[in-house]
């Protein structure tokens, strides 16, 4: 039986989560269907369906929640995100990128259109009652912000909502636009619980100890967090000396300010990190509970501001990082470290996500 979790609502007296939640393996298991099944998860841009592959087979969150999908794009340019599951006998239906008219399962032959209702079945006419609704392939709830797709499993709150408050710092840039810079993105796998990857980007407390050039384009003083339900945002606010900053104007709510980053985390494991260049999206990928696949993708905007300002040596930033949560994964393993205290100033974005945590597992 799972235990149940309790975080403060009162950061002053709150605790963190315990270590034995980065050791349960039960609880590890917990989190695929109360956390994961129940949020939402970034599926690539709509640009990877075109006229020539129109059907897009993946695995979603492969090696944790192993869930088959299949993104399509029917002949009135809309797209669908489908299970890849055949509801016959559960064979994989679409196996590689392709043209599709129809999704047909090379098993048995059962046929559904792009939009995954059922349509023909050979040998089934002495069927009864047949078919019936669960005879469509599942379709997903899909959401698209600007050239960014996402899909809810199961989800238990609106994706809009989250869309529209990130709109409304960041709606001003022309998001359709961003190009994928492949040479940009990138894995990085990372020897520690997915939920500490989490715990470090969520403060910039440790900035002026663990990234000094980063420390030396931001104004530590003035770094903010800003709250919201499912979401929230750590605002970077340029040093003295930083020129590469956000132009915004008039009708923006932070016009006046030298913003030199916008760090949206989107619960339970998305990053989007907008800088005046474009946006690198992060995506953390639990693997196992010791083992976790960050993959980076580098959308870019104003290639002439790329390597300036906050957004510059993000691969260093990145592998700083890493050998911090690496560090606490070993701590973490203590039979002495019981839990830990937040810091009512810097640490508000990590009591959030442990807020939500504790409450989506006591579902």
């Amino acid at each position: 039986m799972l235990p149940k979790f309790h975080i403060d609502s009162d950061i002053t007296k709150a605790e963190t989560l315990p270590a034995s939640f980065y050791r349960n393996p039960e609880i590890f298991e917990a989190l695929k269907s109360k956390v994961f099944y129940s949020s939402w998860q970034w599926v690539g841009a709509v640009d990877q369906l075109t006229n020539q592959e129109n059907a897009k087979p993946s695995i979603l969150l492969d090696g944790f929640l192993t869930e088959p999908i299949v993104l399509t794009k029917d002949t009135e340019e809309n797209i669908h995100c489908l299970s890849n599951v055949c509801t016959h006998r559960g064979n994989i239906v679409v196996q590689n990128s392709c043209k599709a008219k129809k999704l047909i399962c090379g098993y048995h032959g059962r046929r559904f259109k792009l939009d995954g209702a059922f349509e023909h079945m050979p040998e089934f006419k002495e069927t009864l009652d047949f078919p019936k609704p669960c005879d469509d392939l599942h379709q997903f709830p899909l959401r698209q912000w600007g050239p960014f797709l996402f899909v809810g499993l199961n989800a238990s709150f609106d994706f809009q909502k989250v869309i529209d408050t990130m709109n409304e710092r960041v709606g001003f840039m022309p998001i359709h636009d961003f190009k994928l810079d492949e040479s940009r993105s990138k894995d990085y796998v990372v020897n520690a619980h997915w939920a500490l990857y989490c715990d470090n980007f969520l403060e910039g407390f440790h900035i002026p100890f663990v990234h000094d050039d980063l420390d030396a384009v931001l104004d530590y003083g003035n770094y903010d967090t800003v709250l919201h339900e499912h979401l929230n945002l750590q605002i970077g606010y340029a040093d003295e000396h930083t020129e590469v900053v956000f132009d915004l104007t008039k009708d923006h709510i932070d016009f006046g300010k030298k913003i030199a980053a916008y760090y949206y985390w989107v619960f339970p494991n998305m990053m989007f990190n907008f800088y005046p260049w474009g946006c690198s999206v992060n995506l953390v990928k639990p693997l196992g509970m010791q083992k976790t696949k960050v993959s980076f993708y580098s959308y870019v905007l104003d290639a002439s501001k790329l390597d300036k300002g906050a957004g510059a040596g993000l691969d260093k930033v990145e592998l700083e990082d890493e050998e911090v949560v690496e560090g606490v994964q070993k701590g973490v393993r203590s039979h002495f470290y019981k839990a830990g205290r937040f810091s009512p100033t810097r640490e508000k974005g990590v009591h959030h996500f442990h807020s939500l945590l504790a409450q989506f597992l006591n579902k």
